[in-house]
């Protein structure tokens, strides 16, 4: 059966991680949202629409984890950057830990069905 990079069941596992994506990205450097959709895209999380940005970041910056700022643009109006926080860098360090529990564990389980099919 093919793949179609994880479809409905992918979506719904990602929505729980997706804010640690999103801090992760801006971690490493200020980015706005055109910018965050494409590097979600980039590490093969392309069932995450460019729409559904927006309203993550947004709510992001409401719990203090992101900070934005507009600057110039050589191409039309200004830009939205987002800019990670110190609540949104411990955050962060929180989301990391917790995945690589999870992600431990549930690759224990699934490598040991494997091995009975």
């Amino acid at each position: 059966m093919a793949s179609d990079g994880g479809g409905e069941r992918g979506s719904r596992l990602l929505r729980g991680i997706l804010d640690a994506c999103l801090l992760a990205l801006v971690a490493e450097q200020d980015r706005y949202g055109y910018e965050l959709a494409a590097a979600l895209r980039e590490a093969g999380l392309g069932m995450v629409r460019d729409g559904s940005i927006y309203p993550l970041v947004s709510r992001l910056e409401a719990k203090g984890l992101l900070d934005s700022y507009v600057a110039p643009s050589t191409s039309g109006p200004g830009r939205r950057y987002y800019r990670i926080t110190d609540a949104g860098r411990r955050e962060l360090w929180e989301a990391r830990t917790t995945w690589k529990q999870v992600a431990t564990g549930v690759d224990a389980i699934l490598h040991v069905s494997r091995q009975g099919d």
